[in-house]
């Protein structure tokens, strides 16, 4: 590779400054408001919160867990990029467990690499028998340095540890291979985890109880799922990480496959599942309006993303369901939706069937700004630029010609919107098709091509060609 393209995390910040995060989260009305309890609908209860149990699991998990991938950051005091806000982390961390909450999902290359370490330090101020932690094996990363076979297994293991050491642990309470499923499907699994007998190690620390529950996240090739769960007799998976949320449950989009498939063959097993991406990086927390307001006549009171954690948590083989709460006040809204639970009706899963339904009608980029894409060498925010363009799709602010009757005022929208939401010199127009980003992409989108069909589309705005 190019040593131009060769860039790490950290070289990444110095050159954009700006993490994001922050600019992905501004698009979808994430941004940091007064965070009193008066401003949300009701009071935030204390003792309420819905617990999941699966015996012979000892383990009462709630079932808002807290994802630890969107930890709310600051800029660095030396100005070389962003650095993770630890006082807001401790903050959110204790409001969060005096709630009810009681896991926490992290992983080694979250947030920059920055989230266990943040994690760590703001659970050990909590007694260790009153929380879990999971986090992963995120080696994925290691094999596109080149890394493989006992160099791979040795590099892997040191992943391990060092995330007991930044947790300030001696144990992992829920530990996923993470990633399973992507680049070259069983292959690359095999690769990563089997051929090295990665797994045989994995197994150990779980008997040794280092790991007390062992598992797996999945994405895209569903024969990879399927292998996987073919040796639960012999393995004995504790749990499995999924996407689900009311769209991808019947209307998956790209190499992801329904979440209907995923859950029913798990329930079969009597695996319990972790729910990944129930607000599909945001977009089911910032609906059209027309979609919106179906939903506020049924529940006026209830805010649009509580009809997810709702969906989510309706499953009864759902253990927990992971949000990445950078800010407290998402943190107050999924509090109340969880404490208690109250699961959705058949007329309301009806309804959210028919919002699904017209969801995925719309031509917008499966993105869920998880952020693995990043960092790019010529310092595109691929997540933003992705965001932005799907927040047009659904707002119908993308016209498909200049004949259209609402072709000026939605011109007018993208274009301004565009350059407010994403630099300039981080737009799409900056992308040479490198090709470095694809290849870590959970949802499979070729992020090229649609950077370059973006890009067409913006200057057509621009000179009117449309």
């Amino acid at each position: 590779m190019d040593k131009q393209h060769n860039i790490n995390r950290r070289d990444f910040l110095k050159i954009v400054g700006i993490s994001t995060l922050g600019a992905t989260a501004s698009l979808y009305g994430c941004s940091p408001k007064k965070d009193t309890e008066k401003e949300g609908n009701t009071p935030v209860p204390i003792g309420k919160m819905t617990y999941r149990n699966f015996p012979p699991y000892k383990d009462k998990v709630s079932l808002l867990g807290y994802g630890c991938m969107r930890w709310p950051t600051l800029p660095a005091p030396d100005g070389t990029g962003n650095v993770i806000d630890q006082e807001e982390v401790n903050r959110l961390v204790d409001y969060a467990i005096e709630h009810g909450v009681n896991y926490f999902d992290t992983a080694p290359p979250y947030v920059q690499g920055l989230s266990e370490e943040a994690t760590g330090i703001a659970l050990s101020r909590h007694p260790r028998n009153s929380y879990y932690i999971a986090t992963k094996m995120s080696n994925h990363h290691l094999t596109r340095r080149g890394l493989r076979g006992r160099e791979l297994r040795e590099a892997s293991i040191d992943m391990y540890r060092h995330s007991l050491e930044v947790l300030r642990t001696d144990h992992i309470d829920y530990y996923l291979m993470h990633n399973v499923g992507g680049e070259t499907g069983i292959p690359f699994l095999m690769e990563r985890f089997f051929n090295n007998r990665l797994i045989d190690f994995l197994i150990e620390e779980r008997n040794a109880g280092r790991i007390r529950n062992l598992g797996f996240s999945y994405h895209r090739d569903v024969r990879v799922f399927d292998y996987l769960l073919s040796l639960h007799d012999r393995i004995h998976w504790d749990f499995v990480q999924i996407q689900l949320n009311y769209v991808d449950w019947r209307h998956a989009s790209g190499m992801n496959f329904n979440a209907e498939y995923l859950y029913g063959e798990l329930r079969k097993r009597n695996i319990p599942c972790t729910i990944m991406e129930p607000l599909r990086g945001g977009r089911l927390a910032s609906l059209p309006e027309y979609l919106n307001s179906r939903l506020k006549r049924q529940r006026p009171e209830d805010s649009v993303a509580s009809w997810v954690f709702r969906f989510a948590g309706s499953h009864p083989g759902v253990l927990t369901v992971l949000s990445g709460m950078t800010y407290m006040e998402n943190l107050q809204d999924n509090l109340r939706t969880f404490s208690p639970l109250v699961p959705c009706t058949d007329g309301e899963l009806a309804l959210l069937e028919s919002v699904a339904a017209e969801m995925a009608g719309y031509d917008a980029v499966p993105c869920t700004a998880c952020e693995y894409c990043m960092p790019c060498p010529y310092g595109i925010n691929i997540p933003a630029i992705f965001t932005h363009y799907n927040k047009c799709v659904y707002e119908r602010n993308v016209p498909s010609s200049s004949q259209d009757d609402s072709y000026r005022r939605a011109r007018r929208a993208f274009l301004v919107s565009y350059d407010r939401s994403v630099p300039r010199l981080r737009q799409a127009a900056r992308c040479i098709g490198c090709g470095q980003c694809s290849p870590n992409c959970p949802q499979a989108i070729k992020i090229p091509e649609q950077l370059h069909r973006i890009d067409r589309f913006v200057e057509q705005l621009k000179q009117e060609t449309l």
